[in-house]
């Protein structure tokens, strides 16, 4: 097996989860969508629970190297934040078995998907922190920032996702607007927050 064949498994995986849930996920039918026979998942995967281990962690990197590429990128860290935030709420909405898989509760986790989520949301702190040293942000504990951002981007998606946020109706606003708003509100406070240079009155 090599490591393409395990790429492709990996992908029919996240399709059948994005189809049907956890559930529709099996090693047999994954094996069939990547068109290879019925045993040959369990060369890499020893059951379903590493399966989905190794999709999850993959998904993790993927957002760990978005954000690198951003900064690689010279994007302002607000900027590589805000997309940050968008894409974690469009996961949400647009992929919920995803995301639960993502960032849900974990009975038994891989060192893989430990060290993917480690080095994720490493990331993600370190953008917050960069954008605190730019100003952008608030100065204060940044994983604490970083912990009302997520919770604002997950709640906004959820309210979004049952029908209690709309530009139109319920909130006046949909997710990304919330998410500007909070980045917007957070930049007004470390501005005020920044003594400003006394101007000298010597003549």
């Amino acid at each position: 097996m090599t490591v393409g064949t395990r790429e492709t498994l990996l992908d029919a995986a996240l399709a059948l989860l994005d189809a049907g849930g956890i559930d529709a996920v099996t090693l047999r039918d994954v094996g069939s969508r990547a068109g290879v026979s019925h045993n040959a998942p369990y060369k890499h995967f020893a059951n379903k629970e590493a399966l989905l281990s190794a999709v999850a962690a993959r998904e993790l990197r993927r957002r760990q190297e978005e954000l690198v590429a951003a900064m690689a990128r010279r994007e302002s860290p607000e900027r590589a934040l805000r997309r940050a935030l968008r894409g974690y709420a469009s996961l949400a909405i647009d992929y919920p078995a995803r995301f639960r898989l993502i960032y849900g509760k974990w009975t038994a986790p891989s060192d893989e998907i430990l060290e993917a989520a480690r080095a994720s949301y490493g990331q993600l702190l370190a953008t917050v922190q960069a954008a605190q040293a730019a100003g952008a942000l608030p100065q204060g504990e940044p994983e604490r920032l970083t912990a009302l951002m997520r919770a604002l981007a997950h709640g906004a998606a959820d309210l979004a996702a049952t029908g209690h946020l709309s530009p139109t109706g319920k909130g006046r606003s949909n997710v990304d607007g919330l998410i500007d708003d909070l980045l917007s509100y957070l930049s007004q406070a470390a501005t005020l927050a920044t003594p400003s240079t006394p101007k000298d009155t010597r003549k």
